[in-house]
């Protein structure tokens, strides 16, 4: 054969061969996804996410480098449920992915697998930033993640049938990890039933229905209504009659607020991660749950 013929269908070959091994492109919106899928794939896939653990999911800045991201993405995993809905939809749209169209297999919403809480009756935007499926902050139960976990599994294998074992063997290893973890964290946390706490934002309902915590208040007067000095006043004289263990925020969330109430209250402020990388011991799912039970135990001694 002809030596250029022969580089030219060697290069042929090298190129099919790394295509068919090259790992799928993931973005994740949240933080708590892109950990969940780095445990189902592995090598098998690039992994990025949209936001950090710093940032309101609610509201995000389609940055060009993001939309090029989108752009190469054969797998974009979020929340839904309304959750990005202020950003999500014009960065798909300037991304032009032709994978990414509504219902499309590369379009995977994690809250379309789990059993909503707080879905409104009404919906009035004189009661603030209320979501109309329901509170979409899922991540905040781990009985939740296990339910996304076996949904994605099932997701990447579809996309990627050559890998399909795989998927299914890291899904069933992450879920013989992740039912020995849920154990050991609904024992430590026996003592946080019936614990009243104050929280930022209409954002912990998962964990506390989880947990048996009973919240009492929350900073916000309204969802996404930033506390005012005379609601913060209330919130001093009413926990004077019915006195709360702590005042809870996430992590990315202004701690202005829940330390003037600790600070009037004479109780504990308390910054849970929320997400993954929401602080140093938060490093992925399992560090998520031990940080945040570790932290309400020790403030509700």
């Amino acid at each position: 054969m002809n030596p250029f013929l022969k580089t030219l269908a060697l290069a042929a070959l090298t190129g099919l061969a790394l295509q068919a091994h090259a790992a799928l492109n993931v973005v994740a919106c949240e933080p708590e996804w892109a950990a969940l899928a780095k445990e189902l794939g592995g090598d098998k896939l690039n992994v990025s996410s949209a936001t950090t653990a710093l940032q309101d999911p609610h509201h995000i800045e389609a940055r060009p480098s993001l939309i090029a991201r989108v752009r190469g993405a054969d797998l974009l995993v979020c929340t839904g449920m309304e959750l990005e809905i202020g950003w999500l939809p014009v960065l798909v749209q300037q991304s032009g992915n032709a994978k990414l169209s509504p219902g499309a297999p590369a379009m995977f919403e994690a809250g379309r697998f789990v059993t909503p809480l707080d879905v409104p009756t009404r919906l009035d935007r004189g009661d603030g930033d209320v979501h109309a499926q329901g509170n979409p902050h899922i991540q905040q139960d781990p009985r939740n993640i296990a339910k996304v976990a076996a949904a994605l599994g099932a997701r990447l294998a579809q996309l990627d049938a050559a890998n399909a074992a795989t998927y299914q063997q890291r899904l069933q290893d992450f879920n013989t990890r992740w039912a020995a973890a849920l154990q050991r964290w609904e024992a430590q946390a026996k003592p946080l039933k019936g614990v009243v706490v104050v929280a930022h934002h209409k954002n912990m309902g998962y964990l506390w229905n989880w947990l048996g915590v009973r919240e009492v208040a929350t900073l916000e007067p309204k969802p996404g209504v930033e506390p005012s000095a005379g609601h913060l006043t209330e919130l001093s004289a009413l926990l004077a009659q019915q006195p709360a263990k702590m005042v809870v925020r996430a992590a990315y969330e202004d701690p202005r607020a829940s330390k003037w109430l600790s600070e009037h209250a004479k109780i504990p402020a308390v910054a849970l991660p929320f997400t993954v990388g929401g602080n140093d011991k938060a490093g992925d799912l399992f560090g998520l749950f031990d940080s945040s039970i570790a932290l309400l135990l020790e403030a509700a001694k």
